[in-house]
């Protein structure tokens, strides 16, 4: 069909075009290229209100697409100026004036569908009709664009702006060519002054308000975004959800649950508004709302999973309103397995072993293999049989053909053995399935040797916000500092753990050794560090950033340019440490080759550790875990002591993992990696044995 549109637009033949366009755009109503091609036709049937109805309609669909606001701009052109100009060239030339038009538009088509040689062959033809005219300026200032050259593409256009200041192509061609140069504030400053002269380009805003995220400003993009959604014609679904998350981003959960209630009315399946919504609940502290609004959409769509998770999450466990909303979910749901596990947990809970038994073996009847159901029954099993329940385990790991379910089975599998005394067998099981994934894991990173000159420690000013650096070593328990964080507010940035981490030298493994070397200067890394704030969310206020990675070489950059910084170390005794990151992992995803290998490398970092506090290199806090890991209210205790700062504590940690000391059932099987810890644990006071 776009052939066809094509075509038909080549030949002037709008009583083809249009029905087709038409049909195009009923076929495919989010498709902005199809708006685009129905705005061409009704352009030459002479509809210049629809033809600017359909371009705004592509460009609230695709506000970042050049080529769609300059034939908006086109089209403006030609209602308010480009007739009274085409006559006046017709007068002085004696040339049919739609000639200028007609080239004019075929080299904006061409532009549209990406053929820059037909686009400048027009244009080409329309500049020896009036070779100074804004619009031929217009087109070859996105061909130099188009073609990577937008130090060309400002020039043309910034003498173009200075002959017709007030003509909308080249401001819109000109914002483009700011935007591909990186300069977002003229980039906005030129697009503003579109809107100014055309307050109807509505769709114009989308765009505007992505310049602004781009620069920090969220609040005032949030602001652009409500002024679009105003508009019925930009009221879609897909511009409600960036809205509504945009507000969440600008702190104003009001603003994002207006938005974001009104996608859940159509999406309820949708996973990413629940998260929002959830998001925005939590921080308005709007849990009756938030019952009302998920009870009423579970009232049309009571088959939609995400919703049920969400609704079971704002009951506290074991309640009898968890009772009750698991019910509705079995009578809406009878056979779905989550729904199903729900009803077995709470079983298991209350300590109605039998009917949770039963409801385990429905699930794996379901679902065979169910890993939830099986460790209900292995566990079962084990407190009567443990020679039984390790032969299931084992079982379903050899049947088991997915790797990573696999290896979940296999770490399980460790911890039963630990729960039944066979610490040799956990060990090794632990230490086999370490050394396959090492391949798959992050390379240790790298230690910088000891030093005995730092530069000086600069004065920290009383205006400088607070700057709090997070990091612990695998199995410190530094997730459980982090997880109090989180539930305290917005503070916590732990997007190094995540898909788009940050691209400073705070995640660089090449940051330690150029340091040392002296082929990074440590104010050039702490000037990185403070530039990407902004787009990581921090615009203003206190700062809390979970390192993936530290070393003493660090100190180098942050001693003389980063004194307000706190540096808080989670801390266990080493041996602890070693056998918690070997059972339960590590939200570090570091290689763990061997245990004496991986007991090496703690003892250089601990060493790091034990030298910062020994000479107080730094301003720090050791919060030791020993103690205190599995206590929500602990931990957030220590935090406030240690930081002098009040916040609510998380409802649990999750999984429990060893109590302290519990390496000592370990010293036969891991005595090698053991001693290697020893020294440096007696030099941060644990005991040798």
């Amino acid at each position: 069909m776009y052939d066809t549109i094509l075509d038909a637009l080549r030949r002037n033949a709008p009583d083809e075009a249009v029905p087709a366009a038409r049909a195009l755009t009923a076929e495919q109503p989010d498709n902005s290229q199809a708006h685009r091609l129905l705005a061409s036709a009704l352009r030459i049937a002479g509809d210049a209100e629809g033809a600017l109805a359909s371009i705004d309609r592509a460009i609230t669909l695709s506000p970042e697409q050049a080529s769609l606001h300059m034939e908006r701009a086109g089209l403006l052109m030609g209602v308010h100026r480009l007739g009274e100009a085409q006559a006046a060239l017709a007068s002085a030339s004696g040339l049919d004036p739609n000639q200028f038009g007609a080239h004019v538009l075929q080299a904006q088509l061409a532009l549209g569908r990406g053929d820059l040689g037909a686009a400048e062959g027009h244009n080409q033809l329309a500049a020896r009709i009036a070779p100074d005219h804004a619009q031929v300026a217009a087109v070859d200032g996105m061909l130099a664009l188009r073609r990577g050259d937008p130090a060309k593409a400002l020039t043309i256009l910034s003498r173009a702006t200075q002959t017709d200041p007030d003509n909308l192509q080249v401001r819109y061609a000109l914002g483009f060519a700011y935007l591909d140069q990186g300069l977002l504030a003229f980039a906005e400053q030129a697009f503003r002054s579109v809107l100014d002269k055309a307050p109807n380009a509505t769709g114009l805003r989308g765009l505007i308000a992505s310049l602004l995220v781009r620069q920090g400003s969220l609040a005032e993009a949030a602001d652009e975004l409500d002024l679009l959604l105003q508009d019925p014609a930009s009221d879609t679904t897909a511009l409600r959800m960036t809205a509504g998350e945009l507000a969440l981003q600008a702190d104003r959960p009001e603003q994002a649950l207006v938005h974001l209630k009104q996608v859940l009315a159509k999406h309820p399946h949708d996973r990413r508004v629940l998260s929002g919504l959830i998001e925005a609940w939590r921080r308005l502290d709007a849990a009756d709302d938030a019952r009302a609004s998920l009870d009423a959409a579970l009232a049309t769509t009571s088959n939609a999973h995400d919703l049920w998770l969400a609704r079971l999450m704002l009951e506290s466990s074991g309640d009898a309103a968890t009772y009750e909303v698991v019910n509705r979910w079995l009578a809406a749901m009878p056979d779905h397995v989550p729904a199903l596990e729900a009803r077995m947990s709470l079983l298991a809970a209350k300590g109605d072993t039998l009917a949770a038994e039963s409801l385990a073996h429905r699930i794996i009847k379901l679902e065979p293999g169910r890993s939830s159901a099986e460790m209900l029954l292995v566990d079962s099993v084990l407190s009567r049989d443990p020679e039984a329940g390790l032969a299931r385990v084992q079982a379903l790991i050899a049947q088991s053909e997915d790797p990573q379910a696999r290896g979940a089975l296999r770490s399980w599998l460790g911890l039963l053995q630990d729960r039944s005394g066979r610490f040799e067998d956990a060990a090794s099981t632990w230490a086999s399935l370490a050394t396959e994934q090492a391949p798959q894991r992050l390379p240790l990173p790298p230690t910088g040797a000891p030093r005995e000159r730092w530069p000086a420690l600069a004065q920290n000013l009383p205006s400088d916000r607070m700057v709090l650096l997070l990091w612990g070593l695998p199995g410190s328990g530094v997730e459980r500092i982090a997880a109090v964080f989180d539930a305290g507010g917005d503070l916590l940035c732990a997007d190094r753990f995540g898909p788009n981490p940050p691209s400073d030298g705070l995640q660089n493994y090449n940051t330690v050794p150029a340091l040392a070397a002296g082929e990074l200067d440590g104010a050039q890394l702490v000037a990185e560090w403070r530039a990407q704030l902004p787009a990581r969310g921090y615009i203003e206020g206190h700062i809390i950033d979970w390192l993936l990675f530290w070393d003493n070489a660090l100190l180098l950059g942050m001693r003389p340019h980063l004194p307000e910084a706190t540096l808080l170390i989670a801390l266990r005794d080493p041996r602890d440490m070693l056998l918690d990151w070997l059972a339960f992992g590590s939200p570090m995803p570091f290689a763990l080759a061997t245990p004496q290998q991986a007991a090496g490398w703690l003892a250089v970092m601990l060493n790091q550790v034990a030298t910062l506090h020994e000479q107080e290199l730094f301003p720090h806090r050791l919060l030791k875990m020993d103690q205190i890991g599995e206590d929500p209210a602990a931990v957030v205790a220590a935090i406030s002591a240690a930081l002098e700062v009040e916040m609510p504590a998380p409802a649990s940690f999750g999984q429990a993992h060893f109590p302290a000391g519990h390496w000592r059932k370990y010293a036969g099987p891991l005595a090698d990696a053991f001693a290697m810890l020893t020294p440096v644990a007696k030099r941060l006071g644990y005991t040798e044995s």
